[in-house]
């Protein structure tokens, strides 16, 4: 199977499936000398991990990092640093039954039409298990970002159609769906409840904003660093689209109202969302992500299955009634993969 690694000077590849015997990454292109432990990583860890509250699934993975290389003596040795996560409350026999099925919104159907087989255990690589691999391998990024001074943030904009009118980061990791407004915060959780009730879940919209990054990162005409950061948000299997700074709003704008003007003192706006030309500016980058509601849901849908014979299938198992509070370890993972590997492209440019 292509496409498992991520970078292309600092880059990951991950590997393992949602009910086998483990997941994991290894990332290659560490600056060596670096002090990091697997207390550091574990932290991000326990972020993403399943079973934290009522809004997010019951599985019980405790995602128990393990270094198996690339760390001598507490600091990074530069060669590729191995981590592995081992899966504990596998329940394959949940999945039986759809073997031969097909459920509304995932990737069976397209993965037997890809590779002719498919893992039926909990979608196999096709599963957001797969993004624990990932929070391990942006977990290091992390590290070596901040070494940098950026600072990379997200948080719950919106979930259900409730939306958070204010912006209060101390609250973020206070609260289960990880809003930035706590009564709005509130307000997710009573609805996301209900709608584990019957079954049913919810998407909503996550946003990021990056602090710290210096002007000049970015590799045009096709390395883009927004289109970078939009291939790695994309490649999380829950989302659907991705916006930076105005975004969609900027259509109907004028030009003299979306240009970000500057002055002695620097640019007067920030509607680009801190990228000019595929180019970091030095303001705050800021992106907002649409994440679907969970595919795995109880109420009965129509589906085929591989005989192409209709069939009613409900789908059961441990699921999240709504992705967004445990995407959003997820999505500042993948920002500082990308950040970290654009840092090395331009040193390595400048060489």
């Amino acid at each position: 199977m292509a496409g498992n690694t991520f970078g292309e000077i600092f880059k990951i590849t991950t590997f393992g499936e949602s009910h086998g015997a483990a997941v994991g990454v290894i990332v290659d292109g560490v600056t060596p000398g670096v002090e990091i432990n697997e207390t550091y990583i574990q932290r991000q860890m326990d972020r993403r991990k399943p079973g934290q509250s009522t809004v997010t699934s019951p599985r019980k993975e405790y995602d128990i990092v393990q270094i198996l290389s690339g760390v001598f003596e507490g600091k990074t040795t530069g060669t590729p640093l191995f981590v592995i996560l081992h899966n504990h409350d596998m329940k394959p026999e949940a999945y039986n039954e759809i073997q031969h099925s097909f459920r509304p919104g995932h990737a069976d159907f397209t993965y037997l039409q890809k590779y002719g087989i498919r893992d039926h255990w909990g979608s196999g690589r096709a599963s957001g298990r797969e993004t624990a691999a990932r929070v391990a391998g942006g977990a290091v990024a992390r590290k070596l970002l901040e070494k940098r001074g950026v600072q990379v943030l997200a948080y719950t904009r919106e979930i259900g159609g409730i939306i958070c009118q204010t912006f209060e980061e101390e609250v973020i990791e206070q609260n289960a769906v990880r809003a930035c407004d706590p009564t709005a915060g509130a307000k997710m959780i009573r609805k996301i409840e209900q709608l584990a009730l019957i079954g049913d879940s919810c998407g909503g919209i996550v946003e990021c904003r990056i602090r710290g990054v210096i002007p000049g990162l970015g590799e045009p005409v096709f390395d883009k660093l927004d289109a970078e950061l939009a291939k790695a948000m994309l490649s999380i299997g829950a989302v659907k689209g991705i916006e930076f700074g105005a975004g969609f709003s900027a259509a109907p704008m004028l030009g003299s109202e979306h240009n970000d003007e500057m002055g002695s003192s620097g640019f007067l706006s920030n509607h680009s969302g801190g990228i000019i030309g595929g180019i970091s500016t030095g303001q705050d980058i800021i992106f907002r992500i649409s994440v679907k509601p969970t595919s795995s849901i109880s109420v009965p849908q129509n589906t085929i299955n591989v005989k192409g014979e209709e069939r009613v299938i409900k789908t059961e198992g441990r699921h999240d009634p709504c992705i967004c509070p445990r995407i959003v370890p997820v999505v500042e993972a993948m920002a500082c993969l990308v950040l970290e590997d654009q840092y090395k492209r331009q040193a390595a440019m400048l060489e």
